[in-house]
């Protein structure tokens, strides 16, 4: 059917078949990506359980790229505000405020790619209904100039169009279906990256704690080497 049909229905054939070779390509990249970030992610979870300061969370973070970046952001920051101590609470809205973007930059990076799927999902089947009318066109065209219209004669010409249309849903359904998957698995990487930024925003405010209570028993606080070369710069 497909080598009988006309040069324009056998073009959207084509494009038909080229979409849905996308959609298993995007589902095959896209589950690799997030099985193995949710394997990192959850491993950075647990190491920033067992973390007792932000540092540590850092050392501890060192094969997640996600949560590395979080913690180091965090890090910065507080770096940066080490000449005004008493300045927690605004510390603790900066570190928010800067881990709130890179989680919306991580969760735009997830979802690179789907969509695709949604436009495939969403235009397959009108892409393959326009070789459906296509196609019964040059049929009814066909049986015109024979001046014949028995069965065996308009039979061939409108299978073969509709076989653009089944091509269309063939598309377009795994597309939606892989499409509804995928945001659920990113939606759940999200959630673990909230996860992750609660857990950083927890050893900051533990470390501030530790500071505050240093400072009131009237203490030395020794700083990290690297708050030491912030506050000489």
């Amino acid at each position: 059917m497909f080598l009988n049909a006309g040069p324009v229905v056998r073009c959207v054939m084509l494009l038909l078949a080229f979409a849905s070779l996308v959609t298993w390509t995007i589902l095959i990249a896209k589950t690799v990506e997030i099985v193995r970030l949710r394997r990192e992610l959850s491993q950075a979870e647990d190491n920033l359980e067992q973390a007792e300061t932000l540092e540590r969370g850092e050392r501890l973070t060192q094969d997640c790229r996600i949560a590395r970046t979080l913690v180091v952001a965090a890090e910065t920051e507080r770096m940066r505000s080490v000449d005004i101590p008493d300045d927690e609470e605004g510390l603790k809205e900066r570190i928010v405020l800067h881990l709130e973007r890179l989680e919306a930059a991580e969760g735009r990076r997830l979802l690179r790619g789907t969509g695709l799927l949604a436009t495939i999902g969403a235009t397959s089947p009108f892409i393959g209904l326009f070789g459906t009318v296509w196609g019964i066109m040059s049929s009814f065209t066909g049986i015109a100039a024979a001046k014949a219209t028995s069965l065996a004669v308009v039979a061939p010409g409108i299978a073969e169009a509709l076989l653009a249309t089944a091509l269309g849903l063939v598309a377009a359904i795994p597309a939606v279906i892989i499409y509804n998957h995928l945001a659920r698995q990113s939606a759940g990487c999200r959630a673990q990256v909230a996860d992750i930024t609660s857990l950083i925003m927890r050893l900051v405010s533990r470390d501030l704690g530790r500071l505050r209570s240093q400072r009131t028993r009237g203490t030395v606080v020794r700083f990290s080497q690297r708050d030491q070369q912030a506050v000489a710069e």
